[in-house]
């Protein structure tokens, strides 16, 4: 079997820790901050969930939903969060084809290590943009993926359509 390695995750899930060693969480510690802060990934905050970019997104525009309690089970997500979790997963899919005009998307979760969750301690749900010939030799082959915008010029752009969206 051939390996493809990606040393960026490795170095992503490292960040996790503080300075003692121990875990933190990241969305809660996403949650706390100002969405207008230029550290803040969060586009968009709602009662009981929140809509962040991916740090280390696999495309532009690479978004996650996350519930604002920690949990790491769908079996502990409240009715009244799960219909929010799906309202943002349609808002952000909305937001991202009036912006980028994907051919498609990823929607789902990576509930657990063994499932392939970086964060397995807060559950969350990935929205991912996918256009025809997304994959190509760069990263296959050189192990480089191509964004091809600034994350916080995506943030800006994102948090404008939302709001464009609320207001139609």
């Amino acid at each position: 079997m051939e390996k493809l390695w990606s040393p960026w995750r490795s170095q992503y899930i490292e960040s996790f820790k503080n300075k003692t060693g121990e875990e933190k969480c990241i969305f809660c510690e996403a949650l706390k901050n100002n969405m207008e802060d230029d550290s803040s990934l969060v586009v968009k905050k709602s009662k009981n969930c929140f809509v962040v970019l991916n740090l280390y997104p696999y495309n532009n525009g690479h978004l996650m939903i996350v519930p604002n309690r920690h949990i790491s089970s769908l079996n502990e997500i409240t009715d009244e969060e799960n219909v929010e979790i799906m309202k943002l997963i349609k808002e952000s899919s909305n937001a991202l084809t009036n912006l980028m005009k994907p051919h498609g998307f990823n929607i789902g979760a990576n509930i657990g290590k063994a499932a392939g969750a970086g964060i397995d301690t807060h559950i969350h749900f990935h929205v991912l943009p996918r256009w025809n010939g997304d994959t190509n030799f760069m990263p296959a082959l050189g192990e480089v993926k191509i964004i091809s915008q600034d994350l916080l010029r995506t943030k800006t752009n994102l948090i404008q359509e939302f709001v464009k969206m609320e207001n139609n």
